[in-house]
């Protein structure tokens, strides 16, 4: 214990853990993360709604759920860009469950709800790398409802 205070008085910190090798769910989690953030606030109505999101996803407790968001948190930080992220949604997931990944991102954009310009660019990114139509976007949107 006194060589873990000692260690962060002096400014050393444990070595970060390795970050997993992201896959389409990371992947998801991480655009989450980005869309609530694009906007420079990142409150808890967005991130209940990525927990939630998550959960419901990929049939998670709360508490999984909220660490499957710390790790997402992490690999948003990490990754250079969106396109990685989208790129491995797009090649692991079919076309209806790619709307069921716009639907969620833009019930991230509208959990505080306030819509930002820059949360909707990224969500239009998104759906045209996913190869998603418009149509199909828009109908998503409408469907995005905060439960």
């Amino acid at each position: 214990m006194l060589e873990r205070l000692t260690n962060l008085l002096r400014g050393k910190q444990k070595p970060a853990d390795p970050l997993p090798e992201p896959d389409a769910r990371l992947a998801l989690g991480a655009l989450l993360v980005r869309v609530a953030k694009v906007d420079h606030t990142y409150v808890f109505e967005e991130i209940e709604q990525i927990d939630r999101i998550l959960a419901e996803a990929y049939d998670l407790g709360p508490i999984e759920a909220a660490r499957m968001r710390a790790t997402c948190e992490k690999l948003a930080r990490a990754a250079e860009d969106d396109t990685q992220l989208i790129a491995l949604i797009r090649e692991g997931v079919d076309y209806d469950h790619r709307l069921e990944k716009v639907q969620a991102l833009w019930r991230v954009v509208l959990a505080d709800g306030i819509t930002d310009d820059r949360e909707t660019a990224l969500v239009d990114l998104v759906e045209e790398q996913l190869g998603v139509r418009r149509t199909d976007s828009e109908a998503a949107r409408a469907r995005a409802v905060i439960p």
